[in-house]
C-alpha cells in the first residue's frame, strides 16, 4: 500500500519553495556582508595611511546602501549584525526542514514506535516509571491504540548498556507480565515470571510495557505496579523525539487501520525482531491498528485478532467453546479508530457466564438481559479477542474461534 493520497508530494514541494526562498535570501545577505567587509578592509588601509577610519566607514556605508541620511556608528554597526544574522538564521531553518524524515512503507514501523514513545516521553516516561491510576483513558486521550480494561500498564522508556536492558518482576497474586519493545516495533521479549531480568535488545533504546491483571481489582493491580523495583531501569534520560512529521504518520495509521477494519478477520503476529518480518505490509498493518501487542508464544506470550466492522443497531452473539489459555481470555470493543469508548465494558474469562454445556456465549448490543453483553452506545465497532498464557490448539488454529463463530441475530 502506499501512502495517503499527495502525502509525500504536497510537503515535498512546499520543502522545495521554502528552500529555494531561503537560499535567495542566504545569497543576498552573504552579497552584502561581503561588500561591507570588502568595504571596511579597504578603509583599514585608508587608515593606516592616516584618513580617518569612522569617516571612510559612513562613506562607504551610505555608498553601499543608497542612503543619504547621517547615521551614527551604532546604527551602521546595528545594521551589519542584522545582514550577518540572516546567513545563520535562513541556515537553520533550511537544516532544520531537511531533518524532517519523510515516512515511507519501509520505515513506517520505526515512525509509528517512534510516535508511541514520544506520547509516553510526554508523560516522563523516559526519566520515572509511569503507573497508570486507573483504567486507560478513553478515545486519543489514550497515548496508544487498543489498550484494555483486562491490565493496568506501567511503562518506562530506557536505554540499553552493552545491548541489554535490565528490569525485575516482583512475586504478586495476580497476572504480572512485562513486554520489551523496540525502537522498530518488536516485542522482542515477553516474560510472565517474577525474578530479575537482562535481556538482549537490537535497539538503543526499548519500551518496557508492565502489564498488572485486574481480575483481583484495580487497587490490587496498582499495588503491584508499585512493587516494581524502578532502580533496575536504566532510564533513558538523553531519549530525542525522532523528527517524523507525525501528522504524517498518523494519515498513514489511519489508512492502514480502515484497511484491517474491512477485513473479515485480521490476526495478529507480531514478529520478535527485524529479520523475523517476513510480510511488510502485514507488519504494517500490525502496528497501525495494534502496536504493542505481544507476540503468540504457546502458555507464555498471547494472540490476538480482530473482527471485521460491526453495525451498532444490529444484535451479534457468538458462542464458542472454552479456549482454555492458560491465564485468561477477553474480548474489549473498539471505535473506528481502535481506542476504547466511554461507558463500554469488556468481558473477559474472569467475568463471563457459562452456559450450561459450558460454552461460552458473548453477545454485543443485544440488550441488558443478553448473556455477557457488550453494549456499544450507539457506536459502530471492532473488537479484538486476546488470549493470554496462549492455548497451543488456539494459537495453531487459522481462525479466531471467537470472532469466527459471531453471528448476526
Amino acid at each position: 500500500m502506499g501512502p495517503p493520497a499527495n502525502s509525500q508530494a504536497q510537503p515535498h514541494a512546499a520543502l522545495g519553495v521554502e528552500r529555494a526562498l531561503g537560499c535567495h535570501l542566504l545569497l543576498m545577505a552573504c552579497s552584502v556582508l561581503m561588500a561591507i567587509m570588502q568595504l571596511d578592509t579597504q578603509c583599514t588601509r585608508h587608515a593606516a595611511l592616516g584618513c580617518k577610519l569612522r569617516r571612510c566607514r559612513r562613506q562607504s556605508f551610505i555608498k553601499l546602501t543608497g542612503t543619504k541620511r547621517r547615521l551614527s556608528m551604532k546604527a551602521i554597526r546595528t545594521y551589519t549584525l542584522l545582514v550577518a544574522t540572516v546567513p545563520l538564521i535562513v541556515s537553520m531553518n533550511i537544516t532544520a526542514s531537511e531533518k524532517t524524515i519523510p515516512v515511507t512503507a519501509e520505515n513506517f514501523s520505526h515512525a509509528e514506535t517512534a510516535r508511541n514513545y514520544r506520547n509516553w516521553a510526554k508523560q516522563g516516561a523516559n526519566e520515572v516509571f509511569v503507573k497508570m491510576p486507573g483504567l486507560p483513558p478513553r478515545g486519543k486521550a489514550a497515548a496508544t491504540v487498543q489498550m484494555n480494561d483486562d491490565t493496568l500498564y506501567g511503562s518506562a522508556i530506557v536505554e540499553a548498556v552493552d545491548g541489554d536492558v535490565t528490569f525485575s518482576i516482583p512475586e504478586t497474586d495476580n497476572y504480572l507480565a512485562v513486554q520489551v519493545v523496540t525502537e522498530r516495533g518488536h516485542g522482542q521479549h515477553y516474560v510472565v515470571e517474577d525474578g530479575q531480568y537482562s535481556l538482549p535488545v537490537e535497539s538503543q533504546y526499548a519500551f518496557l510495557i508492565y502489564r498488572s491483571g485486574t481480575e483481583n481489582g484495580i487497587a490490587f493491580a496498582k499495588a503491584s505496579l508499585d512493587k516494581v523495583d524502578v532502580t533496575d531501569f536504566n532510564f533513558a534520560t538523553s531519549y530525542q523525539v525522532q523528527p517524523y512529521d507525525y501528522d504524517e504518520v498518523e494519515k498513514w495509521v489511519k489508512q492502514y487501520t480502515q484497511e484491517v477494519n474491512s477485513m473479515d478477520n485480521f490476526t495478529y503476529t507480531f514478529p520478535r525482531t527485524s529479520k523475523d518480518v517476513t510480510d511488510l505490509h502485514q507488519w504494517n498493518l500490525e502496528n497501525a491498528a495494534g502496536w504493542g501487542g505481544a507476540s503468540p508464544e504457546a502458555f507464555v506470550g498471547n494472540k490476538y485478532a480482530n473482527s471485521p466492522k460491526m453495525k451498532a443497531d444490529t444484535c451479534y452473539t457468538s458462542t464458542f467453546d472454552d479456549p482454555e489459555n492458560k491465564f485468561f481470555t477477553s474480548i474489549t470493543a473498539y471505535d473506528n479508530d481502535k481506542y476504547l469508548m466511554e461507558d463500554v465494558r469488556n468481558i473477559n474469562s474472569h467475568t463471563w457466564d457459562k452456559n450450561s454445556d459450558g460454552t461460552i456465549t458473548v453477545s454485543f448490543n443485544c440488550g441488558e438481559l443478553a448473556k455477557n453483553n457488550i453494549d456499544t452506545q450507539g457506536n459502530d465497532f471492532t473488537f479484538t479477542s486476546r488470549h493470554y498464557g496462549v492455548n497451543p490448539k488456539v494459537m495453531s488454529s487459522a481462525e479466531d474461534p471467537i470472532i469466527s463463530s459471531v453471528e448476526a441475530q
